[in-house]
């Protein structure tokens, strides 16, 4: 399992925009790709003047995967992205490769 993980900082002023752009618009396409199994949205615990910190991840079953979203759909997604919100966000991805997960023994 891999996370391709979106770290996103947000201008203030738009922020409930973008926030609904991407829980209506943007995360469902991201999703009808097939690719990916869910999402998650979370927002950086911390207080920044010059914007909000978000975090939206997408779980995939292989780099395989991955790498097809990034060649067949990525860019056009991406680059709808930057046109809405041209000059209001700064965005890194990063992919996390999923070693173990450990869940709460049970008596």
């Amino acid at each position: 399992m891999v996370v391709y993980n979106v770290t996103i900082k947000v201008d203030p002023t738009i922020a409930e925009e973008w926030m609904q752009w991407m829980r209506l618009h943007h995360i469902p396409q991201v999703l009808q790709t097939g690719v990916f199994t869910k999402s998650r949205i979370s927002k950086l615990d911390i207080q920044e003047a010059d914007g909000i910190t978000y975090v939206v991840q997408y779980d995939c079953y292989s780099q395989e995967l991955l790498n097809t979203y990034m060649i067949k759909y990525a860019p056009t997604l991406q680059k709808e992205h930057i046109d809405k919100f041209a000059g209001k966000f700064v965005a890194f991805r990063t992919v996390l490769q999923i070693i173990e997960e450990i869940y709460p023994v049970v008596n």
